[in-house]
């Protein structure tokens, strides 16, 4: 009875001997590592931009009218002044017709008294308030014949027709863009700067190029233009990057745009959830020092080292709280 209790006892010591121990063990903070690469970084303002033609011109009507004529001639080449739609000016015409009537009635009138006074049968008077009433309707032909050009759509300049909109038949109103006329060559991007990131900005820089359309590529512009002016409300200036003729994009493309204000050809890099409060942990041997940094480039996903860490160190990557320097540590499974 006493040896089979005395074993008992041994049995339970050591059970709890080894809970100790593990619970020694998770205690000891868990980490990710990672070593610091050797790259290229770059340091860029970001933007949103629309890919347009360098020359180009919106047609839209300068009066409400319904549409009856409607090139078809999207792709086309057309020369300025070239009339593109109509609308409906059969109104207008009927006016103006009424109004030429009246003043070649008038016209005749105004003859008529002019040989009167000659022959003192008619007072001074009564002859300019005929010719008065004539020079009226002749105003108002001018003015409707002026009013009648604003029927006709033209180009505004010589280019092709980049896109048309609108039907034959459908009510146009001032302000709808009917036509878009330009060259196809060349292309700039126009993308707006957050008022913050402009003053980096400087024309010639080089611009890296996003879209959806070319989702594995890297495409290139040069900043050309940069608005002196900014927007006070949306709070951005708007900035111009030029593309080469060569360039994929297309136009009314949007487009994802760095501009590259630093370039480092090759430096250190650590992922950048290392670089806590300007400095990393450093591991070695099973424990973790803290480590001061001074840094460059900052990116989403690297950050530039500069100083205080050699591309042999390994480091922490996004480090748990409750470090200590010089503590213990145990690796993640993965690691």
């Amino acid at each position: 009875m006493r040896a089979g209790r005395a074993i008992a006892i041994v049995v339970i010591a050591g059970a709890v001997a080894a809970g100790g121990a593990g619970s020694w063990y998770l205690s000891i903070p868990e980490v990710r590592i990672g070593t610091p690469t050797m790259g290229p970084a770059v340091e860029a303002v970001y933007a949103t931009g629309v890919v347009e033609p360098v020359t180009w011109a919106k047609v839209t009507p300068m009066i409400r009218g319904r549409i009856v004529d409607l090139c078809a001639c999207e792709g086309e080449e057309k020369v300025r002044d070239e009339v593109l739609a109509r609308l409906d000016d059969a109104e207008q015409r009927a006016r103006l017709a009424e109004l030429e009537a009246r003043a070649r009635f008038l016209a005749k009138d105004v003859e008529r008294y002019r040989r009167l006074l000659e022959t003192r049968n008619v007072s001074a008077q009564a002859y300019e308030r005929v010719a008065s009433n004539f020079d009226e309707v002749r105003a108002a032909v001018a003015v409707e014949r002026e009013r009648l050009a604003d029927f006709e759509l033209r180009a505004p300049i010589d280019g092709v027709v980049l896109r048309r909109d609108g039907e034959v038949g459908e009510i146009a109103e001032p302000g709808d863009v009917l036509f878009w006329v330009g060259r196809p060559r060349p292309l700039e991007v126009e993308a707006e700067v957050d008022e913050e990131d402009i003053p980096q900005v400087r024309i010639g820089q080089r611009a890296l190029i996003k879209a959806d359309a070319f989702p594995g590529d890297v495409l290139a512009g040069t900043v050309h233009h940069i608005t002196p002016k900014g927007d006070p409300v949306n709070k951005n200036y708007r900035v111009r990057v030029a593309l080469p003729d060569d360039t994929p994009l297309m136009i009314g493309m949007t487009t994802e745009i760095n501009v590259v204000i630093r370039e480092v050809p090759e430096t250190l890099l650590v992922p950048a959830d290392a670089v806590i409060d300007g400095a990393v942990w450093v591991f070695a041997d099973g424990r973790v020092q803290r480590r001061p940094v001074e840094t460059g480039v900052v990116g989403s996903q690297r950050i530039e080292v500069t100083s205080g860490l050699a591309p042999s160190d390994t480091v922490v990557v996004a480090p748990p709280e409750g470090l200590k320097d010089g503590g213990r540590v145990r690796l993640a499974a993965e690691d």
